[in-house]
């Protein structure tokens, strides 16, 4: 949970502080450790008993939801994993690409939700049906995605674990793109396609 948020000018940016208070990820961090925030990769400074702050610089500010958190906003946290540890999503870098905007969150029942949310244009194009995408840090699987609307049910677990259920309609949040997705696009566009073959055929097979 976000303890304080403090901005402070820089000429002509801003940038800001944020503490969070938490236990679970504090355990085996200490000054630089490396802690995500609702999908965010941030350094930890001046870590103490039962909480920890961070820097947030211009740029973070701008491409992220960070500064609209404010005392008492709830925020997933997750440290980075260890190179021997068992990956159970997919890979998830921290590295925001933009935020979207929560149109609907709608009870499926058994309380399983169905998510939906507003994606720039610039990111319709790594996206794909039954694809990766990280919202908030939580790594998701793409359900349906139309006319620059992404969907994604959520299980009982995200709900009860996670800030999604806390979120109403309106609200920002931070998504990243698959890393596969990006690293293909920028392959494609430094070979010499054959004949048919584009970004967008690709896409519809499920690359």
């Amino acid at each position: 949970m976000v303890e304080s948020l403090d901005s402070r000018s820089t000429g002509a940016s801003t940038c800001a502080r944020i503490r969070i208070g938490c236990r679970t990820v504090l355990e085996d961090a200490r000054e630089g450790s490396s802690i995500a925030v609702n999908g965010v990769c941030l350094t930890a400074v001046d870590p103490r008993p039962g909480s920890f702050a961070a820097d947030l610089a211009p740029e973070t500010l701008r491409r992220t939801s960070l500064g609209e958190l404010g005392p008492g906003s709830r925020v997933n946290l997750e440290r980075p994993l260890a190179a021997d540890g068992r990956l159970g999503g997919h890979i998830v870098q921290g590295h925001v690409d933009g935020t979207g905007e929560i149109l609907a969150l709608e009870n499926l029942g058994d309380d399983n939700w169905w998510l939906r949310v507003r994606v720039p244009p610039e990111l319709d194009r790594y996206l794909v049906y039954k694809g990766s995408i990280a919202i908030d840090g939580i790594s998701l699987t793409v359900a349906a995605v139309e006319g620059g609307v992404l969907s994604a049910t959520l299980i009982p677990h995200t709900i009860r674990n996670t800030n999604l259920g806390s979120l109403r309609a309106g609200a920002r949040v931070n998504l990243e793109c698959d890393i596969l997705a990006k690293y293909l696009e920028k392959l494609l566009g430094r070979l010499e396609r054959p004949s048919g073959l584009t970004p967008e055929k690709l896409r519809d097979l499920g690359y």
